[in-house]
């Protein structure tokens, strides 16, 4: 029973934080429902605390909860129900501790950086978002060591290619809200349109790596992770059509009526093969 309440709290976090992700995981094979929702409930967490918990010791608060992390990790069990299901998860796909490990490591990269060069960049998308990818594959994979490897390259471009959409949808406010500057040799105050454009390029290339990978998935995960991938490349577009200082001056979202288009498009397109 405390399992299952435990699941229950990561699929919560999940529908509360992310639509987007919320329908993508609804048309993944229902023995991979869990398994994500934990992976994405540990992740928000983390990230909720070095993004939003204003008025906290967020060092203090980020440090407690890497140390509840490995605390269950070793024990099998915490109190805490996001971890406990994330532990879980960890243990039934072998999840490594490495990717465990760099994902922490950018959090507290958040504490202590405002701005980045191309090498902590890289380091940090390495960190949030490409071995969160690796997790997820680690679970579509079910111990299939060939398909793990020969997948891994476009499940890191996948997670980099939304990290770095998220960057861009939220540039005003990691800017102005929390002093970040995450694109590496980018003046913020003097952003241009070329810039905007050189940082488009780089992330038209993950989703094209990222969409090579997508087609070979298994089948109970590829139609999931087609769909959030058609989402966050939508957003891309939208963005990409939007002139820089609209983009500087506000947050761009993909209304809910589109997303159901967006819905019905990959769904017909996935039955097709034509992805």
């Amino acid at each position: 029973m405390f399992d299952d309440v435990s699941s229950r709290c990561s699929k919560l976090t999940t529908l509360s934080y992310s639509t987007s992700f919320s329908l993508g995981i609804n048309f993944l094979h229902d023995r991979f429902h869990d398994p994500i929702y934990a992976i994405y409930g540990f992740v928000r967490f983390a990230d909720e605390i070095v993004d939003s918990f204003q008025g906290y010791d967020k060092q203090k608060l980020l440090e407690k909860f890497q140390k509840d992390t490995y605390e269950s990790l070793e024990e099998k069990i915490s109190l805490n129900p996001i971890l406990n299901s994330f532990q879980a998860t960890v243990h039934k796909y072998k999840i490594e501790k490495d990717l465990i490990d760099v994902f922490l490591k950018s959090m507290y990269m958040d504490l202590e950086r405002k701005d980045y060069d191309v090498k902590i960049f890289n380091e940090y998308v390495l960190g949030s978002a490409e071995v969160v990818g690796l997790m997820c594959l680690r679970v579509f994979a079910e111990g299939d060591e060939d398909c793990y490897r020969r997948l891994k390259k476009s499940a890191m471009k996948l997670g980099a290619a939304f990290q770095k959409v998220n960057f861009l949808r939220d540039i005003k406010a990691d800017f102005e809200g929390l002093g970040r500057t995450y694109f590496p040799n980018i003046d913020l105050a003097h952003f241009s349109s070329e810039d905007k454009k050189n940082i488009e390029i780089e992330i038209g290339k993950d989703f094209d790596d990222a969409l090579v990978g997508i087609k070979q998935l298994p089948k109970g995960a590829r139609q999931g992770v087609y769909l959030a991938y058609v989402y966050y490349k939508a957003l891309f577009l939208k963005i990409q059509r939007i002139p820089v200082e609209r983009v500087m001056r506000e947050r761009i979202r993909i209304p809910d009526t589109h997303k159901i288009s967006l819905m019905v498009e990959s769904v017909v397109r996935h039955k097709m093969n034509v992805l």
